[in-house]
């Protein structure tokens, strides 16, 4: 008995790791260096392990007894919530597929990411044959008739198909709407969003677990718009998500985050400051973090009063101190965040002082914050810099200023109006002249 029980012993660490793999290939091969996976609830993402990718392309993760089933994400390069996918694994199977940046993944080995990739082709194939349809002005409604008649057959063969695997949450979810009669463009469309969210159970801890949800969402709100009054489209979109996702704090805080950051990225500021003001300074409110950068944006927003900070004025060799607000010597002004050690900057801010002292007096005024850690080196740069008005930003990236505008990086760019209103916010100093060359505030001054 004991001899017996000493040989299950030895054998139970080769029981522990002989699992299973999820093992590919990436091409080109040279373009890649690593994967990293992760198995992915509706909270967190959980490191499992990471693996080099080797000359050939080939990466292998072994999966042990102690790895789950559930939804996993492949990382393959940074920053790492861009450049990722989902897959499942569910503890009783090998996954074996292939990745390229044209194609994405494929898979070869494994019922469950095999079956919702052919799924996936399936629907996108009919759904093209649809819109192929609505868009012709010869319409064969024999032939439509027909193709959602598949489609209603391959639906049904697709869920049963894959009852009781874990694919089967995103088959069901991913339904499309059909009608039992042939509809006219128009209401075709309104019916699609009507019934767009009715499958979708956004408390499945599947569903929550991917990229499925927020995709989803994502593609509610962009697709569904009217042209001519776009932003109001999005904010009805916006809160069609919100009331389909219901009762799920977990998951309406991540995808209200992504849709923010979603129209922060893009500047389409009235839209992001909506979905901030109605949702997610209230489900935010005891995180301090968030809060404070969802106020910066807002605050830094095109129209809005710049935030205000103290000047230094030199007048009649004497040194004012006069706040932003109340300082009225311009047409306009640029605030310009800098530093002394920022080669961009070194480049850019002798040719913006070029442009301004072109222009006709008091057209445009130049205040530049400089985000320092040495004002030594500060000093000996303003020097050559000597028509700006000069703020030295101490503590470089954790400045008063620099925080109360958001800045992340320099050179960055404010454009203000006679009133300190934001009117622009150029990328670089080519993007400032052709702000000014699209909205002339004065001529350049005549040569003598």
């Amino acid at each position: 008995m004991t001899k017996n029980l000493l040989f299950l012993l030895a054998l139970f660490p080769s029981f522990l790791l002989a699992q299973h793999s999820i093992k590919g290939v990436f091409t080109p091969a040279d373009e890649f260096e690593f994967v990293i996976l992760y198995k992915v609830t509706p909270t967190t993402s959980i490191y499992v392990n990471n693996a080099e990718i080797d000359a050939e392309g080939k990466f292998e993760f072994k999966l042990d007894s102690t790895i789950t089933k559930g939804m996993y994400r492949i990382v393959y390069a940074v920053p790492q919530d861009e450049y990722n996918f989902d897959l499942i694994y569910n503890t009783e199977e090998n996954v074996e597929l292939t990745f390229n940046l044209d194609e994405g993944v494929t898979y070869i080995n494994s019922q469950e990411n095999l079956l919702l990739q052919a799924y996936s082709k399936s629907l996108q194939l009919l759904s093209e044959n649809i819109n192929t349809f609505y868009a012709s002005s010869n319409q064969n409604k024999k032939a439509i008739d027909s193709v959602f008649k598949v489609l209603a057959k391959k639906q049904t063969e697709f869920e049963k198909g894959s009852e009781g695997l874990i694919a089967f949450n995103f088959i069901r979810a991913s339904k499309p709407y059909i009608p039992s009669e042939i509809e006219d463009a128009e209401m075709y469309s309104k019916n699609l969003k009507a019934h767009y969210f009715e499958n979708i159970d956004f408390a499945n801890e599947a569903l929550q677990s991917s990229s499925f949800l927020i995709e989803t969402v994502l593609n509610y709100v962009f697709t569904f718009t009217n042209s001519e009054d776009l932003n109001n489209s999005y904010f009805a979109n916006i809160d069609d998500a919100v009331e389909a996702i219901g009762e799920n704090p977990i998951i309406k805080k991540t995808i209200l985050k992504v849709l923010w950051t979603q129209f922060a990225e893009v500047e389409t500021e009235s839209v992001a400051n909506y979905i901030a003001d109605k949702y997610l300074f209230e489900i935010f409110e005891n995180n301090s973090k968030i809060t404070e950068k969802l106020s910066v944006f807002k605050n830094t927003s095109i129209n809005k009063v710049a935030p205000d900070f103290t000047l230094e004025i030199v007048k009649d060799e004497k040194i004012e101190l006069i706040n932003l607000r109340n300082y009225d010597e311009a047409k306009h002004y640029i605030i310009v965040f800098w530093s002394s050690t920022c080669s961009h900057c070194l480049q850019e801010l002798p040719r913006l002082q070029k442009y301004v002292n072109a222009l006709e007096e008091g057209a445009l005024k130049v205040i530049a914050v400089g985000l320092e850690d040495d004002i030594f080196s500060w000093k000996d740069r303003i020097e050559d810099l000597s028509s700006f008005i000069h703020v030295f930003g101490d503590g470089k990236w954790d400045n008063k200023i620099g925080n109360a505008y958001g800045v992340t990086a320099t050179p960055t760019y404010f454009i203000l109006d006679e009133n300190k209103k934001i009117v622009a916010k150029p990328y670089d100093f080519e993007a400032l002249k052709t702000h000014y060359q699209e909205h002339p505030v004065a001529i350049e001054k005549e040569d003598d």
